[in-house]
């Protein structure tokens, strides 16, 4: 097995990669001006039929790093009749991703006469059963939905050539291992196999090793690496004051495109509700959400109709969203390798972005665990790093805001209870009653649950 490295393959044009004329055509178009180095890497080992594991940070292209060889080799071979037998699937772990990489697949195909078709779930089984009617090139799905279709024998795999798992690591952990493994059953032993992803742990890998055919590996970044265009900053504040802090950075900095990451589901809500209250137009994304709804939500945001999107990590994988500048972690994630994810919506395609992370006393232990695996140190912007001391007990029922005022006054950023910059209150006209002048007061009782 060959470890590539970025520095091992000069490619300046598309054409280089042995690309057909219409790919190289339409990628002009599409203004593609030159292949990114997960591109320039991988298509050759795809167009020479390899297996691969493909390990490079978000934002570097790998959708068309698989979907343009894959269009070029079935393309070899068009199919003959009405019906188009499945010869390309890519599994994808979401439904948003699902959509976005089928939209562009199929831009990408179009000159080649290449049908492409995305199901997921949150959607009307009989409305994605017509859409198949007349079959599809290459498929993009969910497992779930993927699997209930062929349970019940309205798709057929017999003919598939090349299978995709994009976002490897979350497609192959435990919630998605099982549902991996019955989907094979429908596979044809004799297939190219390509894993991509972001991260890979050792057990992911040694599980998606024993999937693949003596597989070639291409690495064009460390592990667990993020774009260098993402400023990182950490923000020493008490839970009881993250809106506000929040509040107080987007409207002073006049921030558009911002997107927060919350931990639960009824968290984002609460926080949605909180920032239209101070007049930021928000709107929340997550698992509980009809599938119109989050498309609704991606396509105001994308707009620019509003101005911060709130998101659990259902948003973080995969999913390109340009003009993304500023995302922050209200609340640090459980699992450090999803920080990794979060932050790689932004300085996507080599543009500027930051990445703030708020932290509370009961979240330095995951902090952490993100420097640790991330092999970095994340500056403190505001305050100093919180001590064990300035921890609270945690109250039973969660965290969020309903523990008003905790961490007292032994670790606030600036002496001064989560405010960035010293002394001077953010929003200080913004305080609500009831609260002793505290940020937030009004809002104290209201409790994070489980997603």
């Amino acid at each position: 097995m060959t470890a590539l490295s970025i520095e091992s393959t000069a490619v300046t044009t598309f054409a280089d990669l042995n690309l057909c004329p219409e790919l190289v055509y339409t990628l002009d178009t599409l203004g593609y001006s030159q292949p990114t180095p997960i591109q320039a890497q991988a298509i050759p080992h795809i167009l020479d039929g390899k297996d691969l594991i493909a390990e490079a940070q978000t934002g570097t292209g790998k959708t068309a790093a698989f979907a343009l060889p894959m269009i070029q080799r079935l393309s070899r071979e068009p199919a003959t009749e009405d019906y188009h037998h499945i010869r390309g699937l890519v599994l994808v772990p979401t439904r948003e991703l699902a959509v976005q990489v089928g939209d562009n697949t199929l831009e990408y195909g179009r000159l080649l006469g290449m049908r492409v078709i995305s199901i997921f779930g949150g959607v009307r089984f009989d409305n994605q059963i017509r859409k198949m009617k007349r079959g599809a090139d290459i498929l993009v799905a969910t497992p779930g939905r993927l699997l209930d279709m062929l349970k019940q024998k309205k798709l057929s795999l017999q003919q598939l050539e090349m299978l995709v798992l994009d976002e490897a690591d979350r497609m192959l952990d435990l919630g998605f291992i099982r549902d991996i493994r019955q989907l094979l059953e429908f596979m044809p032993a004799q297939k190219q196999t390509l894993l991509f992803s972001a991260t890979l742990n050792g057990p992911v890998e040694t599980l998606a090793e024993a999937l693949l055919q003596q597989p070639e590996r291409i690495q064009v970044a460390r592990r667990n690496a993020t774009s260098q265009q993402v400023k990182q900053s950490a923000y020493a504040v008490t839970n009881a004051d993250k809106t506000d802090v929040l509040c107080y950075l987007i409207q002073q900095g006049r921030w558009q495109q911002t997107l927060v990451f919350t931990r639960t589901k009824r968290r984002a809500d609460q926080l949605t509700e909180e920032l239209l209250e101070e007049g930021i137009a928000a709107v929340a994304i997550h698992g509980d959400r009809h599938q119109r709804e989050r498309l609704a939500a991606l396509q105001a945001f994308s707009n620019g109709e509003v101005q911060v999107l709130v998101a659990t990590d259902v948003a973080a994988r995969g999913l390109d969203i340009p003009d993304v500048k500023h995302v922050y972690n209200y609340e640090l994630p459980n699992v450090p390798e999803n920080y990794v994810h979060r932050i790689g919506r932004t300085a996507r395609a080599g543009r500027d972005g930051a990445a703030i992370a708020f932290c509370a006393p009961d979240e330095m232990g995951e902090l952490r665990d993100i420097e640790k695996v991330m092999k970095i140190k994340i500056p403190v912007a505001s305050g100093r790093p919180w001590e064990a001391s300035d921890a609270p007990a945690a109250p039973k029922g969660g965290r969020g805001r309903g523990r008003g005022g905790s961490g007292g006054g032994g670790g606030r950023p600036g002496g001064g209870g989560g405010r960035p910059g010293g002394g001077g209150k953010p929003g200080g006209a913004r305080r609500r009653s009831g609260g002793g002048g505290k940020p937030g007061g009004a809002r104290r009782g209201k409790a994070a649950a489980s997603a």
